[in-house]
């Protein structure tokens, strides 16, 4: 089982698209089985007589909702971007989950990235998605519904790779090798190309990067400019989308560059951390 997390995203049309392989068509209802899990409950949402599933515009809003009641929420760092999106992967032998066993899937996962808390009755909306084989979607909002942001574990990726690990074995699933402990080493002082290469990486990086904290912004206002009323809004719009877009290149370029330089500084030599020798034990006097 492979866990992976996606960039976040202002709205969760394209979390949702991905999680069907398909664009969503919006109007319609979506698969009974397809939602297999979700919080809070759905009390406040009624079905018209001839509706035999909610469309995927209602799950939409669902998710929506804590955003449209505190527009201006945003994360520590200023980020406004709280649609959350996991997927996890079965191995190819693995064997066809139950509905039981992807919701139960689907509850443990939410738990270990913080967006379910037992008791917590102000928790992040969420719902999990199993529309295509072998794979599992979970998408949220980090916006809770008392108006504050969920905060993500700093080691969020680990803590999901171990859960999933958790998870094989409680399911009897195909277990991912793991390698080896290696020894401890003392790593040399990186080159001038290494720390260059992290310094283009760190700008370069989608979750925290600056430049991904100036597309955000850009890519916000794009939406909510081509939601105001007069002729010149859709025309703005479009070009701060393709600023946005110009945005994105310049990161994947940065990431390539440090990826260039990186090679060239190639492998940091490392050697062997050694233990260090007790100090000699005095030998006993003897007695007068």
């Amino acid at each position: 089982m492979i866990p992976r997390v996606n960039e976040r995203t202002h709205t969760p049309h394209d979390p949702l698209s991905e999680a069907l392989g398909r664009p969503v068509p919006f109007e319609d209802g979506l698969a009974e089985h397809t939602v297999i899990a979700y919080w809070p409950g759905l009390d406040s949402y009624t079905l018209d007589d001839e509706q035999t599933s909610w469309t995927a515009a209602q799950w939409a809003q669902h998710l929506e909702e804590p955003l449209l009641e505190h527009p201006f929420a945003a994360s520590a760092k200023d980020d406004r971007r709280a649609i959350l999106h996991l997927d996890v992967r079965l191995h190819p032998k693995d064997r066809d989950l139950s509905r039981a066993e992807w919701a139960e899937t689907a509850h443990r996962l939410a738990r270990t990235a913080g967006i379910e808390i037992p008791g917590d009755t102000n928790g992040c909306h969420w719902i999990a998605v199993q529309g295509r084989p072998g794979r599992l979607d979970l998408i949220a909002n980090l916006i809770r519904l008392d108006g504050a942001w969920q905060p993500q574990p700093t080691d969020l990726v680990k803590r999901l790779v171990d859960e999933a690990r958790r998870i094989e074995h409680d399911l009897r699933l195909t277990r991912l090798p793991v390698a080896p402990q290696q020894p401890a080493t003392v790593r040399a002082a990186p080159t001038a190309a290494a720390h260059f290469a992290a310094v283009l990486t760190q700008l370069a990086d989608e979750q925290d990067g600056p430049l991904a904290a100036v597309r955000a912004l850009v890519e916000h206002t794009a939406h909510r400019i081509a939601r105001q009323p007069g002729t010149q809004g859709p025309g703005t719009a479009h070009r701060l989308e393709w600023i946005a877009r110009r945005l994105h290149g310049i990161q994947q370029d940065l990431d390539a560059t440090a990826t260039t330089l990186r090679q060239a500084a190639g492998p940091t030599a490392s050697l062997p951390l050694m233990p260090t020798p007790s100090p000699p034990v005095p030998a006993a006097r003897s007695p007068r």
